[in-house]
């Protein structure tokens, strides 16, 4: 096996984490597509993604349904298939409410309350903890050999990590209890009871008795569904640290970037997380040595300028010598926070060049797949 073969093939769920603006979403379509054209039927579970990518997927609008991409012009082995989903997370948070509600008319009165309406807009809002939500539902499903999860472009890297039990300690159950049923008997009954009563009577004074009313039958209606908020965590959370799993981490070469890579590192290493490597994209190639323009184009410039200004000709050749100077100086610096990289820990490093195109395609994320599925050069190879 080469390249991420070994990592991805023999998986259930490939998670692509890191900042936002580093070609997440490119990577983990690149990398569903490649396991497509090995026979295997894939699921990648998008955010938001950039249009073209988008269009290229036939993701053109949002909504929670899984779409087939027309794979009849790439090569593939026998039954495989890729699919695509670009999550809607409204959507995602009802239809959580429809699962995990013990009945119909349970589902529907959550649905339509006040304080319901105005919490999802909250936790809808939450892009990581209800892509944890839809992962849950999609790959234990068992329709798919493979899901590849492009993570959200969070502001804090941890995010990813905490929002499965967001909700679970949003409602717990002993806060919902003490609304419900404040201690009727013991030492601290009067007490307790008193300071309900006070917290009741001043929301009633703020907000009103509706509220008071809504709030009343939200907490008695989510009192049923917190074991299964619960359950739901803890699924998620053993699916993460599963030998099914691998977590690949996407960071550019820029110091800001390689520095959240450090930190994914660690947070994966903490929790125990299957580490599939980390790829390093939009990276610049350039010759190890210096290059003389002049010996190199000199003459044909010369020839090509036959009828321009007499110096147009040395000076763009002067313009390109700099420019390869410039280009060797900034593929040095990268190549450093390349090796910075590998000294994370965090499993072998796949640099993906940085092309001369948009990736907006099926055969542009082929051309990606080629960099992340075949064996890198070693250094002294590439040199």
């Amino acid at each position: 096996m080469t390249g991420l073969n070994d990592q991805v093939l023999p998986r259930k769920l490939i998670v692509a984490v890191g900042s936002g603006g580093v070609g997440k979403t490119t990577t983990a379509a690149s990398i569903g597509l490649w396991a497509a054209t090995q026979g295997k039927k894939v699921l990648v579970l998008t955010i938001d993604p950039a249009k073209r990518l988008a269009n290229s997927l036939g993701l053109s609008e949002f909504g929670n349904d899984e779409k087939q991409i027309d794979l009849s012009g790439v090569p593939q082995a026998d039954g495989g298939e890729l699919w695509a989903m670009m999550l809607d997370t409204r959507t995602t948070f009802d239809e959580l409410i429809r699962e995990t509600a013990p009945n119909q008319d349970t589902a529907q009165r959550i649905l339509t309350n006040p304080i319901y309406v105005t919490m999802s807009d909250t936790f809808a809002g939450s892009q990581e903890y209800m892509a944890a939500e839809k992962l849950y539902d999609v790959v234990s499903s068992g329709k798919y050999d493979l899901v590849v999860l492009d993570t959200p472009p969070v502001k804090n890297a941890l995010d990813f990590f905490e929002a499965p039990g967001r909700l679970s300690r949003f409602m717990d159950r002993q806060v919902i209890d003490w609304f419900l049923h404040p201690p009727k008997k013991g030492f601290f009954s009067t007490v307790v009871s008193g300071t309900s009563a006070v917290i009741y009577k001043l929301l009633g004074y703020v907000f009103g008795q509706d509220f008071l009313h809504d709030l009343s039958e939200f907490l008695q209606l989510f009192n049923e569904m917190v074991d299964g908020f619960r359950e739901r965590h803890e699924h998620v959370m053993a699916l993460f640290a599963s030998d099914r799993t691998r977590f690949i981490t996407v960071c550019a070469p820029t110091e800001p970037s390689v520095e959240v890579a450090g930190f994914f590192a660690e947070e994966l290493k903490r929790r125990s997380y299957p580490r599939a490597g980390v790829v390093v994209n939009q990276v610049h190639g350039c010759t190890q040595g210096p290059l003389e323009p002049q010996v190199l184009l000199g003459e044909t410039a010369k020839e090509l300028a036959a009828d321009l200004e007499p110096r147009t000709a040395a000076s763009l050749v002067a313009r390109l010598g700099a420019a390869h100077g410039r280009l060797r100086q900034q593929h040095a610096t990268e190549q450093k926070l390349v090796r910075q990289v590998e000294r994370l820990g965090s499993g072998r490093v796949h640099e993906v060049p940085r092309l001369e195109h948009e990736v907006h395609d099926l055969a542009g994320l082929l051309e990606v797949s080629t960099h992340l599925f075949t064996e890198p050069l070693s250094r002294e190879e590439s040199s």
